[in-house]
């Protein structure tokens, strides 16, 4: 088992990544490839929960789109994921906030954490 954790520190490139946790609202750029062309796109929601360790970390966002809820999972040391911004720190009780999926509207507000 040493020789897998060795593996994941030393061979595996790192991004630089901002504190986050469930409750936190984050905008993460990401390539994208469209045949020859690659581009940058941003998606900005409140992140649910991380989820592994190490190399294997992943995180999942939640954003509303066009009064639909998209949820997308991110590895976390993915070479695709350009950076991640926190644009708010919320306060929350739980480590995975799924219970978001069930509100909407002034019930789904997440308070910001004073600093």
């Amino acid at each position: 088992m040493d020789l897998v954790n060795f593996a994941q520190t030393t061979l595996v490139p790192r991004n630089k990544i901002p504190d986050f946790k469930a409750g936190d609202t984050v905008t993460v750029f990401y390539k994208i490839k469209e045949g020859t062309k690659e581009r940058i796109q941003q998606f900005q929601g409140v992140v649910l929960q991380r989820k592994g360790s190490a190399s294997s970390e992943t995180f999942t966002v939640r954003k509303i789109s066009n009064g639909v809820g998209v949820e997308r999972i991110f590895p976390l040391h993915s070479p695709k994921i350009e950076s991640i911004e926190v644009n708010k720190h919320g306060v929350v009780r739980r480590a995975r906030i799924f219970y978001l999926r069930g509100i909407s509207g002034k019930k789904a507000r997440i308070e910001e954490k004073k600093m």
